[in-house]
């Protein structure tokens, strides 16, 4: 297992299944990824979406675990296992848009009460036939 670590980033390399034949094997080519999210000081709400978007991935130490071996070289699951971290960070500072609560008016209520009593009608006249 070859290990680096670059500032928040940790990176593991080690052996994979999948493809790769008798290479994978012998070579690490699966890259384990860690990042400390606590030490990126996320503001509350962003960091709730970020535990929200990782689930599972997200440790109790406060780390994001991303595991990439679809790839059979090293380079390339490094990039998969980066470019994956990355898109979860910018999803988490994109805020959900604030729902606004409909408003209908006056002969729009009218209107719904007319539909729903004419359907209760139809339904009240279903059932048995008295001959």
């Amino acid at each position: 297992m070859v290990e680096r670590a670059m500032g928040l980033i940790q990176e593991n390399f080690i052996t994979s299944s999948g493809p790769g034949g008798q290479n994978v094997n012998k070579v690490a080519t699966a890259v384990q990824i860690r990042l400390d999210v606590f030490a990126l000081r996320l503001e509350p709400s962003v960091f709730n979406r970020l535990k929200t978007i990782a689930g599972s991935r997200m440790t109790s130490k406060g780390e994001i675990v991303l595991t990439a071996r679809n790839f059979r070289t090293q380079e390339a699951n490094r990039d998969d296992a980066r470019q994956r971290l990355t898109a979860m960070l910018e999803d988490a500072q994109i805020a959900p848009r604030l729902r606004k609560k409909s408003r209908v008016n006056r002969v729009g209520k009218e209107a719904r009460i007319k539909a729903k009593k004419s359907r209760g009608t139809i339904k009240a006249n279903r059932g048995k036939v008295d001959w």
